[in-house]
Formats: structure tokens, C-alpha cells, sequence
């Protein structure tokens, strides 16, 4: 039998020289993608926010409802009688939004004023997809938009918060129109002053999920126009169905004080 060892080895060698990285050849590295997340809030002012509080025009912060202040967002009710009076408020980001993560901290502070509603106690809300401010009647409680409603604890039962509540819109739920007000998250219950973190992610008018503690607590689909309105009942009735692609972001006032910070959007 031939020996045939020398050529086995040549062989070998040719193998593995063919398996190394050719010279001139670069290895092709995926970038690593960064997410832009962009500050809504300085924590010094409230540049780039637009007021509106019921029975007064657009742009009036009556009695300093909304301030700047130790790096929040607060809602302040220091220059208040201790009486509300329905002055529901909403201050709004100067910019209009679709396919987007925004994110924050909120908590709720002292105590509700006197005469503010039973259910407004330890309760705001980020509202997405809104409408202009400048629409806005002069006596009109909410925007036409999706609110993701804020809950605090009130110190013994169960108190969802990542809720979702309607004013003059609908969503879709299990594949079905749901024409609600409001719809219980599954978020736990947080009493107190502590900080709870919130993320809201939404892709136009496809799906909307509320995260609270990075848990998705609630997940709705196609928003839209539908249901009462308490300002142009005629022409949102007009606008029925149609479906909610953008809009504004605001912060809620409703006789809780309330402090947000650490805004953030992630547009997508």
C-alpha cells in the first residue's frame, strides 16, 4: 500500500489556510441601534406647554395650576380657596404626535380639594391623540382624545391604575367596539407618594399599550372618534368612526395635586 501521508498533510494545510479570513476582507458589524429618546420637560419652565383650564381661555394658567418646579411637573393647587369649582385643566406639548413611546414618573401628593369629585381622588391622566387646544370650548371638560388614567392608592382596597378612559372616542377591545368610559388595567395598586413609572406606546391608529413598572397592563386597538362630547356635539357626531391616526399629549388637572417628571418620546 502506497504511503500517502504526505499528500494527506498537504491537503490539511490547504483546508485550513482556506478557512482563515482573507487579508483584505472586513467583517460586516450591525450597528448597534440607539434609541433618541427627547426630553418633553426641561424641569425648568414650561416652554413648549400650552394651558387650558375649563372657564378660561387657552393659554391661561389660572392660579398657577401648572408649575415648574424641583425638576416636575407639578399640578399645584397652592393658590386655591380649597374648592376646585370644576376647573378641570390639561397642559399640552406644542407638538403633534403619531407612532411614538412616551414615558414618565408621576405621583400624588397631599390632599384632594374639598369639592373636587369622589372619583377624581388620587387621579389624573396622560391623554394621547387630543385635539388641538385651540378647539377647545371655553367651558369644556376633557379633550376629545384616549386617556391612560392615572390611580393612586387610596390605603386599603384595589386600585388599578394604567386605565383607559374614552372622552369622545371609542377603541376596539377583543375585536369588538367598545363604547365605555373607562376600562380597569392589570396593574397592581400603589397607596401613597411613591413614584410610579409610566410608558405609553402608540403606532398611529393600530394599537395602544399602557405600561406601568415595565408591565403592559392594557392593550387596546383602532382608536377613533365616537361616544359624548361636551363642546361641537354636531360635528364630532359628524366625525363617528373616523379613525385616530395623531394628535396632542397633555397632563390632566382633576382636584388631586400631582407631579410628573422624567417626560420623554421615543418617536418611531
Amino acid at each position: 500500500m502506497k504511503n500517502y501521508s504526505h499528500i494527506l498533510f498537504s491537503m490539511l494545510v490547504i483546508l485550513i489556510m482556506s478557512c482563515k479570513e482573507k487579508p483584505n476582507q472586513k467583517k460586516i458589524e450591525t450597528p448597534e441601534v440607539i434609541e433618541k429618546w427627547v426630553s418633553l420637560f426641561n424641569g425648568k419652565d414650561l416652554n413648549d406647554w400650552t394651558v387650558k383650564i375649563k372657564g378660561h381661555p387657552v393659554g391661561d394658567n389660572y392660579k398657577n395650576t401648572f408649575i415648574a418646579k424641583d425638576g416636575c411637573l407639578k399640578v399645584n393647587y397652592d393658590a386655591y380657596d380649597d374648592t376646585f369649582n370644576s376647573k378641570f385643566g390639561h397642559i399640552y406639548y406644542n407638538k403633534v404626535f403619531s407612532n411614538y413611546k412616551l414615558r414618565l414618573q408621576y405621583r400624588f401628593t397631599g390632599k384632594q380639594l374639598s369639592d373636587g369629585e369622589s372619583w377624581a381622588a388620587a387621579n389624573s391622566g396622560v391623554m394621547i391623540h387630543c385635539e388641538d387646544p385651540k378647539n377647545i370650548g371655553l367651558d369644556q371638560n376633557f379633550p376629545v382624545s384616549i386617556e391612560v388614567q392615572l390611580l393612586g392608592g387610596l390605603g386599603t382596597e384595589e386600585r388599578s391604575t394604567g386605565n383607559l378612559c374614552t372622552p369622545g372616542t371609542h377603541v376596539v377591545i377583543d375585536n369588538q367596539i367598545a363604547t365605555e368610559h373607562c376600562f380597569k388595567s392589570s396593574s397592581k395598586t400603589y397607596h401613597g407618594d411613591q413614584w410610579v413609572k409610566l410608558e405609553i406606546e402608540v403606532r398611529n391608529d393600530s394599537i395602544i399599550k399602557h405600561i406601568i413598572n415595565d408591565n403592559i397592563v392594557f392593550t387596546c386597538t383602532k382608536p377613533q372618534i365616537g361616544g359624548t362630547v361636551d363642546f361641537n356635539e354636531e360635528l364630532w357626531k359628524s366625525k363617528e368612526g373616523t379613525p385616530l391616526k395623531k394628535g396632542y399629549i397633555s397632563l390632566q388637572s382633576e382636584s388631586h395635586p400631582v407631579e410628573f417628571k422624567n417626560i420623554e418620546i421615543l418617536e418611531l
